[in-house]
């Protein structure tokens, strides 16, 4: 795909979060995905492969929102198979507190699915707002290990 295609499609991806629908950007995630949170928070760290996104990071991350995950996109910025996307968090926490965090995430792209996200944000607010995931074992496996 083009780097207008990926804009596009990126494009079409923030419509929906702005409407709190995060299907489409999971649906844009590659199977190997790799997603890098910077800073030292419980959060920051490179989350591999799809499965491990929605269950390491999506899955807590929305456990802890009142409501869906609604963020917009003030801009996007493409060049070859990387666009990038400032944006912004519209949400809270189930404790009320408010977690309207700003964003900058430089994707790549192959073969029209995002292999490689990589996320700037204020981990302040991240550290402040948020509780350390917590991921529940699959049945099956230890919780213990």
């Amino acid at each position: 795909m083009s780097t207008e295609q990926n804009k596009n499609l990126l494009a079409n991806v923030f419509a929906e979060t702005a409407k709190s629908n995060g299907r489409p950007f999971v649906e844009a995630l590659a199977d190997e995905v790799t997603w890098t949170i910077s800073g030292s928070t419980p959060w920051s760290k490179t989350y591999a492969g799809k499965r491990a996104v929605l269950k390491e990071l999506l899955g807590p991350l929305n456990a802890q929102l009142a409501g869906g995950n609604t963020i917009t996109a003030s801009r996007i910025i493409g060049e070859g198979d990387l666009v990038v996307v400032e944006g912004r968090g519209h949400n809270r926490t189930k404790t009320g507190k408010p977690y309207a965090n700003t964003y900058c995430w430089v994707f790549r792209f192959q073969d029209g699915k995002v292999v490689e996200l990589t996320e700037y944000a204020d981990t302040a607010l991240i550290e402040s707002a948020l509780e350390p995931p917590s991921v529940r074992p699959e049945p099956g496996e230890r919780g213990d290990a």
